[in-house]
């Protein structure tokens, strides 16, 4: 067996095709009790994916209450329940850090690709 083969099994959660500077909602599980579990929203930008395969992660910052906060997720992380794409942007860099600089809407506005043809 190879790793190629033993990646494909982990791999088949099935996700959506999203890239960096696309604004996302991440659902993840959260334990509640025995055998409950409550879902957890956290929506903002991706500014990041980092690694390859199975052991591919991205970064989500939002910012709340004035609070810049950022969050890095494993993609095929058990705990992670569905990933919505809710807005798809377009950007030219492979790393949005400079977001981190920006506040308010200059923080969170990225210019989608449908209002770029427009």
């Amino acid at each position: 067996m190879d790793i190629k083969t033993i990646e494909a099994g982990f791999t088949k959660k099935e996700m959506p095709q999203f890239n960096v500077g696309d604004t996302v909602k991440v659902l993840t599980k959260i334990p509640e009790g025995v055998d409950k579990f409550r879902l957890h929203p956290f929506e903002g930008v991706v500014i990041a994916k980092n690694g390859s395969g199975i052991k591919l992660n991205f970064t989500v910052r939002k910012v709340s209450f004035g609070e810049g906060i950022e969050r890095v997720f494993p993609l095929y992380s058990p705990s992670i329940e569905r990933i919505e794409l809710i807005r798809s942007g377009k950007v030219k860099r492979a790393k949005l850090y400079y977001l981190r600089s920006k506040i308010g809407k200059h923080a969170t506005k990225i210019e989608s690709k449908e209002e770029k043809a427009n």
